[in-house]
């Protein structure tokens, strides 16, 4: 069976490890806790507390939380002194954090896309 086409070249199918890889990256994205925790990092760098008070959680629940980031790694902490310092490694999921939020309205509908460009121009 041949690749499909599009403008850009044919378009091969993902494998299965890769198919496997995206569906644990989307379900560890699937908590809003985790979610809202990356979101807040993409702005910089930030220790448990703050986080913890930013995203409304529990320190122990945010650490949780962070830990499984980390395990998945997603995100890293550097130790400064007694704080670890929580950061966003992976700038592909950054970007997926970001694009969701913009296609999320704030009321939770769904935000109007923006008008295609006329790839015949």
């Amino acid at each position: 069976m041949d690749d499909e086409q599009t403008p850009g070249g044919p378009v091969e199918e993902p494998t299965e490890l890769q198919l496997a890889a995206a569906s644990d990256t989307f379900a560890m994205l699937a908590s809003p806790a985790r979610l809202h925790l990356m979101w807040r990092m993409s702005s910089g760098r930030y220790d448990v507390g703050q986080l913890a008070a930013h995203v409304g959680l529990s320190l122990p629940t945010t650490s949780q939380h962070l830990s499984k980031l980390r395990l998945a790694g997603v995100v890293s902490a550097r130790r400064e002194g007694r704080h670890s310092y929580y950061t966003v490694d992976d700038p592909h999921v950054l970007s997926l954090v970001e694009q969701i939020f913009e296609h999320i309205a704030p009321d939770g509908t769904l935000a109007p896309d923006p008008p295609l460009k006329d790839l015949r121009a």
